[in-house]
């Protein structure tokens, strides 16, 4: 297990540094914003254009790794990343971060996808499943940790936005000094959206309100967090705690659900986090103390509800088909996580700053409604059925997550296959899929 950290350790603090930054910079664009009467609109445009870029630039991330190699892409990227920053700490005019915003995302999709893809490439399938652990481990830690780091500058001026430029530069050290081999380059897998669709639309629901929750929560949280009369370090600490009892309860989660109805589990989640929203919609003033409760335990059940979603999906997918379930996954959620700020934020600025978590029990009733264990036929079960619970992090710390994937074998997946070879393979899949027999029910 040490030896795993030890071997990847350039990379781990790179990604450490990385999240460090993104996490300070997310916290910090929505405390400042509103302490400076900005609508919570443009505040929920700003990190919804960051998702879309997350989205939008990972084929163009796959172009310019085949291009000029995978270290020159890191370099390039993080250049690109640490001057949008501090182009913000320079201009004030809002549609210039926008514009901004959207080019870090685009940017930084393609440093996550180089460090993913080296840790894949050098990784053998037996100790996948601890180097993600890791991965993922040190993720979360940095965007824990950016939130405390906020705490540091209780001016809120332009001091956070050149701790996090430093932090993307920094980023840069562990990559371009490692000397590990870089990976060779990998092709982006084709998509079959209709299949999936077809497939696994529950899960694809889930994944997607997920991901709206999701933004909605790293743009609008300290939002709401600052309109309760917190301060900044408060605010912080309000977010910081909802992302660490999501990581930790990865592990307890992934327990229960290897353990019961995976669809049951979602929906229990659903209505544990409608529960949990119900007190905060305004009817009183809730102290420090019970704010971070609240926020933990919307962690626990947030931030698990996407693997749990994931876990779902593979097991009504046959292994051979994994790899292309993993970037549906992706863009749905990219999607959720794109209209989440937008919505949250247009709800929040014509009522008031408490409707957040009303915005977040009607998404979460919303899965209450649709997920219907009972509807649930397992006509599609995999042979491999239930699929080992892997934990992930949100696609703020691993937009590219599903790479590390244990459950996935690369050598037997058909989704990067030819076009036509694909079609082949999928019409066989779906008669095979109509005269296999419900396993359970």
């Amino acid at each position: 297990m040490i030896g795993a950290v030890i071997s990847f350790s350039s990379l781990y603090l790179a990604t450490l540094l990385l999240l460090l930054g993104t996490g300070l910079f997310n916290t910090y664009l929505g405390i400042r914003l509103t302490e400076a009467q900005v609508s919570e609109l443009w505040v929920g445009s700003l990190i919804a254009v960051y998702y879309l870029g997350l989205v939008l630039g990972a084929r163009n991330g796959h172009r310019l790794i085949g291009r000029v190699g995978h270290i020159r892409a890191y370099a390039s990227s993080a250049a690109v990343v640490t001057v949008a920053v501090l182009a913000q700490a320079l201009i004030d005019n809002l549609w210039v971060w926008v514009g901004l915003r959207f080019l870090a995302g685009l940017a930084m999709v393609t440093q996550f996808m180089v460090i993913e893809n080296w840790l894949n490439e050098q990784t053998e399938n037996t100790s996948r499943g601890k180097v993600f652990a890791f991965y993922m481990v040190f993720s979360g830690l940095g965007t824990v940790l950016g939130q405390f780091s906020l705490t540091l500058f209780p001016a809120l001026d332009y001091q956070p936005l050149v701790f996090a430029a430093m932090c993307s530069a920094l980023c840069l050290l562990p990559v371009a000094l490692t000397r590990r081999l870089h990976p060779a380059i990998v092709e982006p897998a084709p998509l079959m959206p209709r299949y999936y669709l077809a497939r696994v639309p529950v899960s694809l629901v889930v994944v997607f309100i997920t991901g709206t929750l999701t933004g909605a929560f790293y743009g609008l949280g300290p939002v709401f967090a600052y309109k309760q009369n917190l301060s900044g370090d408060q605010v912080a600490m309000f977010v910081a705690v909802a992302v660490a009892a999501g990581l930790v309860s990865q592990w307890p989660m992934g327990w229960l659900a290897d353990r019961m109805d995976r669809a049951r589990l979602m929906r229990l989640n659903a209505i544990a986090l409608v529960i949990i929203s119900i007190p905060l919609w305004g009817w009183m003033v809730m102290p420090y103390w019970v704010l971070l409760v609240v926020s933990a335990c919307f962690g626990v059940f947030q931030f698990t509800l996407y693997p749990i979603a994931s876990a779902f999906a593979n097991d009504n997918v046959e292994p051979e088909r994994r790899v292309g379930l993993s970037a549906i996954v992706l863009m749905v959620y990219g999607l959720g996580a794109c209209l989440g700020p937008l919505t949250a934020g247009a709800i929040m600025r014509e009522i008031n700053p408490d409707t957040f978590f009303v915005f977040v029990a009607a998404c979460s009733g919303l899965l209450v409604l649709y997920v219907r264990p009972q509807r649930m036929t397992g006509a599609h079960l995999s042979q491999d059925a239930p699929t080992r619970f892997v934990p992930m992090t949100d696609m703020e710390t691993a937009p590219v997550a599903p790479a590390l994937d244990p459950r996935i074998d690369f050598e037997t997946d058909i989704s990067h296959q030819a076009p036509a070879a694909q079609a082949t393979a999928v019409e066989s899949s779906v008669a095979d899929d109509t005269a296999t027999p419900p396993q359970r029910g």
